[in-house]
């Protein structure tokens, strides 16, 4: 039986955007028609502009029921599955936030600018734990703090925090420099699971070992204990296809970030990347399935990347 093609829901940064532009926005990708539809264009004025990506656009996404859950960098909203905004919270703790995904009746979100991941309570609607990730004398701890109060760490960003994720065996948390994929055990122990490239995005547990995006050398990786590894060349386009091309660098955005990871039927690597493209990767075969691009704005990088649900 041919494999029926998913829709997804994808968040975006515009990079390098200016105040009064667009700094983002929320997409629906069906590959089956090969269309994107964007849903909401971000253009919140009231951030902070300075550096690439800064507070800008849209990141993290989950879902509760009928409520659509989407992190900026330091506010939380729920939106109906039309897209009508239901309500926001902020916290103090709650600063650059990347990803975040559902845990029970929580929402853990990883606050980026703190070093720390921060629980949300869904049915409270309040952020009501919080976690503050340490590295001292190589060694990795941590200790749990009350966001509701005003003794929670200070804003740090040592180890750049960008993926939270949950699962039967726990919480697992990376980040750009942290160099591993780290366990937080249920007595708030911090244990190596395996080493990362630096600079890696969305690294979790799958199957016998690890996915993720190799963000710094292009490709989208599946590390297995027993079968090797499966390695997927992200996109890139021609540069006369790239808009914005001028500020292709580094340091402000570049083809191929890979950014955004999901797995859809257990054998699907579903990545985003820039300029704004969501491809299907095989594991077994080893091959691309294809791509879908909403933009070819250089600095339109996808964020959050998930199934659509409904």
């Amino acid at each position: 039986m041919p494999l029926q093609l998913p829709k997804l829901i994808a968040t975006s940064v515009v990079r390098g955007s200016e105040q009064g532009e667009s700094h983002g926005g929320v997409f629906t990708i069906d590959f089956q028609t090969q269309t994107s539809e964007q849903h909401i264009d971000w253009n919140s004025s009231d951030i902070d502009w300075e550096g690439r990506g800064a507070d800008r656009g849209l990141r993290g996404i989950a879902f509760d029921g009928d409520d659509i859950y989407i992190a900026a960098s330091d506010e939380l909203f729920c939106f109906d599955r039309n897209f009508n905004l239901q309500h926001s919270r902020r916290n103090r703790y709650l600063k650059h936030c990347h990803e975040i995904c559902r845990m029970g009746r929580k929402l853990l979100l990883t606050s980026t600018g703190h070093d720390s991941l921060l629980a949300y309570d869904l049915d409270e609607k309040a952020f009501t734990w919080g976690f503050h990730l340490q590295k001292i004398a190589d060694e990795w701890s941590g200790f749990t703090f009350d966001p509701r109060r005003d003794s929670g760490p200070a804003k740090h960003n040592e180890h750049h925090i960008n993926m939270v994720h949950v699962d039967s065996n726990g919480i697992f948390l990376s980040g750009l420099r942290t160099d591993a994929l780290l366990h937080l055990t249920h007595d708030h122990k911090v244990q190596v699971v395996c080493s990362l490239p630096a600079g890696t995005h969305n690294a979790r547990p799958y199957r016998d070992g690890v996915i993720f995006n190799d963000t710094a050398s292009d490709h989208v990786r599946f590390l297995s204990r027993e079968r090797g590894q499966r390695s997927f060349k992200i996109k890139q386009y021609e540069s006369d296809e790239i808009h914005f091309a001028g500020i292709d660098d580094s340091k402000i955005a570049r083809q191929a970030f890979g950014r955004g990871l999901c797995v859809y039927e257990d054998r699907v690597l579903v990545g985003g990347s820039s300029p704004s493209t969501i491809s299907l990767y095989d594991i077994p075969s080893g091959d691309t399935i294809g791509s879908v691009n909403m933009t070819m704005d250089i600095r339109n990088a996808i964020h959050g990347l998930e199934l659509w649900p409904y």
